[in-house]
């Protein structure tokens, strides 16, 4: 079972297209803010205590995720859900697992960086705090953002993420091994996947319930508890000191058959990216292809569509073979990674008199 090569046509032209649309010549300015965002990306006085940078949890290597079931958030703190790649996170219309923030980057970036869970930052002290660093004057002048402020520094992390794009995956190239292009036809015909992981990203951006088990470490652990807590309290969620399950997109639409429904990840850097699913609860991907073969979870509001497939063992490596052709570069590269050591500044002499 091979791709016929009109298929795997469209698939490499529609995909190269996707991850060569980055590489257009940029401004000189814009360009110095995506750097200016690096920079901020990796600086741990974004954070309220100054111990906690985007890059905690949102690792280059790992596809800027953290390898991790839960994610870390702020001290004293533990979070309730597994961190998601930023992979082409700039060409999504909606953010979280639970696509309750579809607004734009900027409004995402603003609301990690002041959740009191995640960042627990002040912004109007994270401002004075870039204004005390002369690095960060320069460079915000030079991406032509004035002084240093939180809506220059939110621009610029937004530039920056918008500069985190898949590259050099085989699907892109056309370099699918057999393996891989058995599994692709599978992908696309008898498993379903290409129903729900549709497009360049692999994704319908839309919320599914697929019957994932619970992560009992969430209720388990008090301060994933307190963290869930939180946030259930802020959506508005009913009964939340009650509540053991995770809501999903029910937080947006507050219709009961939407319940425990989350958006559909990108398949993209899936190699970097374990463990898997939006708790963490899959440490491998042949975990992942096993719970889809069996037909999912066992949940009420299950999404129809998913039935036991039956693959045979052949059929599941080939599929996973497709699985890991989706994955490109590792992001490990001084085109993401702010590499030099410079977050120390002197103190200002005399700063009682300094201009600020």
């Amino acid at each position: 079972m091979v791709l016929s090569r009109t298929i795997l046509g469209l698939i490499i032209v529609s995909v190269v297209g996707f991850a060569a649309q980055p590489g257009s010549a940029a401004n000189d300015a814009t360009s110095a803010r995506a750097e200016l965002g690096k920079r901020l990306f990796y600086d741990e006085r974004l954070s309220g205590d100054v111990n906690f940078a985007c890059a905690t949890c949102h690792q280059p290597d790992k596809a800027f995720t953290d390898g991790k079931a839960l994610s870390a958030a702020y001290t004293g703190a533990a979070h309730f859900r597994n961190t998601p790649t930023l992979a082409n996170v700039g060409r999504r219309a909606a953010w979280m697992h639970d696509g309750r923030l579809g607004t734009n980057l900027n409004d995402v970036v603003r609301g990690m960086i002041t959740e009191t869970y995640l960042m627990n930052m002040d912004m109007r002290l994270m401002q004075e705090r870039l204004k005390q660093d002369p690095v960060y004057v320069k460079m915000f002048r030079a991406a032509g953002l004035g002084e240093p402020s939180n809506g220059g520094a939110r621009n610029a992390l937004a530039a920056f993420l918008g500069t985190i794009v898949s590259r050099g995956a085989p699907v892109d190239t056309g370099a699918l091994s057999a393996a891989a292009r058995r599994g692709h036809a599978l992908f696309q015909g008898r498993a379903g996947c290409a129903a729900c992981h549709s497009g360049a990203r692999f994704t319908d951006d839309k919320p599914h319930n697929t019957g994932v088990p619970d992560n009992p470490e969430i209720w388990a652990d008090p301060r994933r508890h307190s963290a869930f807590v939180t946030y259930a309290k802020f959506m508005g969620i009913e009964n939340y000191m009650g509540l053991r399950e995770d809501p999903g997109a029910y937080v947006r639409t507050h219709r009961p058959e939407t319940r425990r429904s989350f958006l559909t990840p990108t398949l993209r850097e899936l190699k970097w990216t374990a463990p898997y699913m939006h708790n963490g609860v899959f440490r491998s991907l042949e975990e992942v292809v096993d719970f889809y073969d069996a037909g999912g979870g066992d949940d009420p509001l299950k999404d129809p569509r998913l039935k036991p497939l039956e693959l045979k063992a052949e059929e599941k490596a080939d599929l996973l073979a497709f699985l890991d052709a989706v994955s490109g570069e590792t992001f490990d590269a001084d085109a993401f990674v702010w590499r030099a050591d410079d977050y120390d500044y002197a103190p200002v002499p005399n700063w009682r008199k300094a201009p600020n």
